[in-house]
């Protein structure tokens, strides 16, 4: 949320609030709500998003330009604005938090002090949930001391999801660590091929509901020739490396460990790293930690910072059994959306006649009628018991006349044979 000191005149009342995608003329209005949004208070995002302005002003064309058809950096850049008469009022960021794009996220929202907050954040935030029709879920990640933004989500039907602490381990912490041999004989590098075996370690790590709100599937866990490319100019421009590997189970044939570390050869940046272990494998996480620590001291002396999960509490044990610093607590939020189903068009049934509704169903000719019987099974059996009667009748004469024309064969006793004879 933004804490914009600087009051702004006030706006005729009969102006609208409009809000729409962000322009290139909308960059200066952003970067001092952006300026303002972190004066007063200490957060470790706020570097980030002046970086992200500063990079924004540089690629804004080509990003623009990417937005206009499907490719995978179509949505890296996808804000809105809300404007009241040539004045900018407040901006939101999102963008899409998994491949299918089933689950989005909230960047931030930031609000000018003059405006009414809940109000103009209200709409932003509605805007997204009905422009953006894909998104089934909302997710957002917000400082547990902003109560302005905590009652703006609350406001806005988003729910706790789960709580995340951001660790920074010293570099004199980071050269002890790195002294232990740690215990890893199946560490490997990361591939694409190893996605599926990285997909089920994520979903074992997480509980039920988290893992429904993240959606992440086989090939979010895949790098795609873009990436791969993109990361390659990272690499070469900013110099900054990634470093990522795993730990197999041979046994299992599974995954138990993972660990993603990106460098700043300039040291100008602290070390960022993530860290997943299996629930079962918690052992894990002292060896991760030696083998990042090793990792990073190759490089300039900077902190390392990592981020723990409250469904993980051993990791975070851990961490504070090391001596790492706290530096933010934070409370991830999540929210559904369910799209209205465009109704059809009310038709009156007064003057419809039935024949008309029907025409599909109505015989072609005149129907012949058939030998289907519609008596009950009881008359059926009664039936077919007085055929065989009359079937046996007819086997007796003639049995009876055989005999009358044979001398040798006995007399029959029955009373029609006899009259046959007597005739």
């Amino acid at each position: 949320m933004a804490a914009r000191m600087k009051m702004t005149p006030l706006l005729p009342q009969n102006l609208s609030v409009i809000i729409r995608p962000v322009q290139y003329r909308d960059l200066d209005g952003i970067e001092k709500l952006t300026q303002d949004s972190f004066t007063a208070q200490t957060n470790k995002r706020g570097d980030s998003y002046l970086q992200q302005m500063q990079w924004l002003r540089y690629w804004y064309g080509i990003l623009k330009f990417l937005s206009w058809f499907p490719n995978p950096l179509q949505y890296r850049f996808c804000a809105y604005v809300a404007e009241q008469g040539r004045m900018l009022l407040g901006m939101i960021k999102v963008s899409p938090f998994n491949r299918t794009r089933s689950t989005w996220k909230v960047e931030g929202v930031m609000v000018d002090q003059g405006s009414e907050n809940h109000t103009i954040g209200s709409q932003l935030l509605r805007y997204c949930f009905e422009s953006i029709v894909e998104a089934r879920t909302w997710i957002l990640e917000v400082n547990v001391n902003d109560k302005q933004a905590l009652a703006l989500y609350r406001q806005n039907g988003f729910q706790r999801l789960a709580e995340m602490t951001y660790w920074e381990i010293a570099p004199q912490l980071l050269a002890q660590l790195a002294q232990g041999e740690p215990d890893l004989p199946n560490l490997l590098p990361v591939s694409n091929a190893d996605a599926q075996l990285l997909y089920q370690l994520d979903t074992a790590s997480m509980p039920p509901l988290v893992r429904q709100v993240f959606d992440r599937q086989t090939h979010d866990f895949k790098t795609s020739l873009l990436g791969v490319v993109v990361d390659a100019v990272k690499q070469w421009m900013y110099k900054i490396e990634v470093i990522s590997g795993y730990v197999f189970e041979p046994q299992r044939k599974a995954a138990i460990g993972y660990f993603q570390v990106t460098i700043d050869r300039k040291g100008e940046q602290p070390h960022l790293a993530s860290l997943t272990v299996h629930p079962a494998y918690t052992w894990l996480y002292p060896e991760l930690l030696s083998q990042l620590a090793r990792i990073a001291v190759d490089f300039p002396q900077q902190p390392l910072q990592l981020v723990s999960c409250d469904y993980q509490p051993e990791g975070e044990e851990y961490l504070e059994q090391i001596g790492a610093t706290r530096i933010e607590h934070t409370l991830i939020m999540s929210r559904s959306v369910w799209h209205k189903v465009r109704e059809s068009k009310l038709v009156s049934l007064e003057g419809i006649q039935l024949p008309e509704v029907l025409q599909g169903l109505q015989p072609a000719r005149k129907p012949i009628p058939g030998g289907m019987s519609w008596l009950p099974s009881t008359h059926k059996k009664q039936k077919s018991a007085a055929d065989r009667i009359s079937k046996s009748n007819v086997t007796n004469d003639s049995v009876a006349f055989s005999s009358h024309n044979n001398p040798s064969a006995e007399p029959s006793s029955h009373p029609d044979a006899k009259d046959t004879q007597q005739e």
